[in-house]
């Protein structure tokens, strides 16, 4: 309503002249809109835009209480919109162990050793290993770490969240043996010879262990919420769209408290897990619920693993593994389709984990499912993630109206040991981007925080360049899914904004949306993509109020 508002009014504003708040003048702003895509200036009032154009035709919004801001020339967009973090997590993984800085085997468990003696029988958590940096690529194992650990627990994840390690003082603890059947959906991963767990625990197998980890406080949640807003600033992310991961309904809870305090420095779009459809369905929520700060309403299920853990669910097996990868338990007894119909009858909006190209196809059906037996209403599918699409179903991604929420970051990551894992001609269509693009298809982009970095820039020059980052493809890996960086952007501003029912809203420069901008370095638009790595974030606004600016 209050976007409505001010459509209707900005005729009354210019004719009366109303005074902006601020001005941000002498600029290269490139504003996502078609209509007027470029402009010098933008003047704000109340938190929302009432004049794009050139320094001159803003000028007469100035008053005598207006504050002006000089751009000077440099390139200013829409504030980023993530559109997938786990943030809650990445702001306690900012307070936790650090493994992605583990070059080998020693160097992991020199980490979790420092961390042991200096927190004796603390939980030990975070992590985010990936065994793919050491020069064996073998997995880790409790044996590495118990020696350091006697009476510490530790449960430390891989990057991706989908497999993590405990030691032995944790296996004891939760009662797991070599006689411990595995769960639906999860693999106990066992020594070939002697049958025993080596500590490496997968998706379903994980949950008895992340119930033992006692609950943050309130304050603690406060305290990481914080830091990942601090990431969050630095980086021009003006909006997150949160998958959450653990801690569910508190991190809301968290929201609410700093927005109260007006400490909220990013609107927060948050999922609830498929499993709670009915009581957001029973209290009348339908997507998008909320306000400009934080909305709810939307569904988060899982139909299978990641690639880097073997569990994502291809239609042939992995060449690394004898196995196909690992649908959810869910997916295994019916309860996700079930629960996905009620919630999108319910119009709260679905958005579904699906790695590998049988997972994606499986949730396609579904969807197709709900088409034809749920009345007509603008659902918005999206399929988080869609790394691995048979060439078959971009035209059904297309026909159904389906999202593909993708984190391009993970493209330059992963396209370091793929091939390895399932072959060349799977990995033509894998983060399809500009097969994406060119069926017609929806395309939004966003980080994944912690699995990714949060910085839409990285993203930006991962989706241009798609150059590995151990420099293995300085020509692009897989160079035909390339896109433009104009498209990049759009998929974190525009896309996102649509992804989430928000385009109204935000996610371009337009007259009567929110006054959130990102400021760079460098003009993202004229160097090289291959320069865009090293571009920074120099001011970063929220509501037409700046909350970030580099220091000199």
């Amino acid at each position: 309503m209050k976007n409505l508002f001010f459509l209707l009014f900005v005729p009354f504003f210019i004719s009366a002249q109303q005074s902006a708040d601020v001005v941000f003048t002498n600029g290269k702003i490139w504003t996502v809109d078609s209509s007027a895509p470029e402009a010098e200036a933008v003047a704000v009032f109340n938190g929302r835009i009432i004049n794009v154009g050139s320094s001159k035709a803003v000028q007469k919004y100035v008053g005598k209480n207006t504050k002006i801001i000089d751009l000077k020339k440099q390139r200013m967009l829409p504030g980023f919109i993530d559109n997938h973090t786990h943030f809650m997590n990445g702001g306690f993984q900012l307070q936790s162990v650090d493994l992605r800085t583990a070059k080998s085997e020693n160097d992991f468990a020199s980490i979790i050793k420092k961390r042991s003696d200096e927190r004796p029988g603390k939980w030990i958590t975070g992590g985010d290993w990936d065994h793919d940096l050491w020069k064996s690529g073998k997995l880790p194992a409790k044996e590495m770490i118990d020696a350091y650990t006697p009476n510490t627990p530790v449960f430390v994840n891989r990057y991706d969240g989908h497999m993590a390690l405990a030691n032995s003082y944790v296996l004891k603890l939760a009662g797991i043996t070599k006689n411990t059947p595995d769960p639906a959906g999860g693999t106990i991963v066992r020594d070939p010879v002697t049958g025993e767990p080596t500590g490496l625990l997968k998706d379903e197998a994980m949950t008895p262990i992340y119930r033992m980890i006692p609950a943050p406080t309130d304050d603690d949640m406060l305290a990481a919420a914080r830091g990942g807003l601090d990431e969050a600033r630095k980086h021009g992310v003006t909006s997150i769209q949160d998958m959450a991961y653990s801690n569910g309904e508190r991190d809301i809870k968290t929201y609410v408290e700093l927005k109260r305090r007006d400490e909220l420095t990013a609107r927060m779009n948050c999922v609830s897990y498929i499993s709670n459809w009915k009581s957001l369905a029973l209290s009348g929520v339908q997507s998008p619920f909320g306000d400009e700060m934080i909305r709810i309403g939307f569904m988060k299920a899982f139909v299978d693993g990641s690639l880097g853990s073997s569990t994502a669910l291809f239609f042939e097996k992995f060449l690394n593994e004898d196995t196909y990868g690992l649908p959810m338990d869910v997916v295994i007894d019916g309860r996700l389709e079930r629960w996905a119909t009620s919630a999108d009858s319910s119009r709260l909006q679905l958005r579904v984990h699906a790695i590998g190209d049988s997972a994606n196809s499986l949730t396609l059906d579904m969807f197709e499912r709900i088409v034809k037996k749920n009345p007509v209403w603008d659902r918005r599918f999206r399929i988080e993630h869609a790394q691995h699409i048979h060439p078959k179903d971009f035209k059904r991604f297309a026909a159904l109206g389906v999202i593909a929420s993708v984190q391009p970051y993970h493209t330059i990551d992963d396209g370091r040991w793929a091939v390895k894992r399932i072959g060349d001609t799977r990995c033509k269509t894998t983060y399809p981007f500009r097969s994406f693009l060119d069926n017609g298809i929806k395309m939004c982009f966003g980080s994944d925080w912690t699995v990714g970095p949060l910085d839409p820039l990285l993203g930006i020059y991962a989706a241009a360049t798609r150059r590995t980052i151990d420099g293995a493809n300085p020509n692009g890996w897989y160079p035909e899914q390339k896109i433009t960086v104009k498209e990049a952007i759009e998929c974190y501003t525009v896309n996102n904004a649509y992804a989430a029912f928000e385009e109204n809203e935000k996610g371009s420069i337009t007259v009567g949306k929110l006054a959130d901008f990102v400021l760079l370095s460098d003009d993202i638009l004229s160097i090289d993509p291959t320069a865009i790595e090293r571009t920074q974030v120099v001011m970063t606004v929220l509501g037409g109020k700046i909350i970030y600016e580099k220091q000199p």
